[in-house]
């Protein structure tokens, strides 16, 4: 019987190997905990992300809309309830609408400049295609805020009023893609990459 004829399927599997080789190599994911690498976010309730909203919306009222939008944006929410990441996603939208457009890159570049300001964009740049995927493929549009705030961009931002007829989704598709514009050029293309690529979700 020639040595072919000798082996079988069950000789040829790896049983044959007794050393895990992979412990021996310093880089190997046995040697150290993974969830390591993304260490965990702290959670936020659905009671949180309405007492922040009523934070931001008072600051609105009062006509701080870089405080409003400060606010907004450095307490994201990674690790919640899917109905509390959407709420905070409306009142990051509630806000950007109540921004005028000639307001846009000045408050953007004070933001940058300021201390955890490129995070601050990043997580704007999270929402603004959050929201963009949430308009596309819903066909509906996000909540609106319950001012009008003319723009210079050439479109406009009616928003819905009690009795009155909701934002059309192509407007506020507009809003948002002119907020990416804007963050894009006083934040550059690094932060498209970073969105992409973090695995903190909003």
């Amino acid at each position: 019987m020639s040595i072919i004829q000798q082996h079988t399927s069950s000789s040829l599997s790896d049983a044959w190997r007794t050393i895990n080789i992979d412990a021996l190599q310093e880089d190997s994911s046995v040697n150290f905990d993974t969830s390591t690498l993304h260490p965990p976010q702290p959670e936020v309730s659905d009671s949180e992300v309405r007492q922040l909203a009523g934070q931001v919306r008072q600051l609105l009222r009062g006509g701080d809309t870089e405080g409003a939008l400060r606010g907004a944006l450095e307490f994201p929410v990674y690790n919640g309830p899917d109905l509390a990441k959407e709420a905070h996603l409306q009142t990051v939208i509630e806000v950007l609408q109540s921004i005028k457009a000639s307001d846009m890159t000045p408050m953007l570049q004070r933001i940058y400049s300021s201390p955890g300001g490129s995070e601050c964009l990043d997580v704007l740049m999270k929402y603004l295609y959050k929201g963009m995927a949430s308009t596309s493929s819903s066909g509906s549009t996000p909540r609106t805020p319950t001012r009008v705030t003319p723009q210079q961009t050439g479109f406009s931002q009616a928003g819905g009023r009690p009795g009155g007829a909701s934002e059309s989704t192509g407007t506020a598709m507009s809003v948002l893609l002119s907020w990416h514009e804007k963050v894009v050029e006083v934040a550059g293309l690094g932060c498209i990459g970073r969105t992409m690529t973090d695995w903190r979700r909003v």
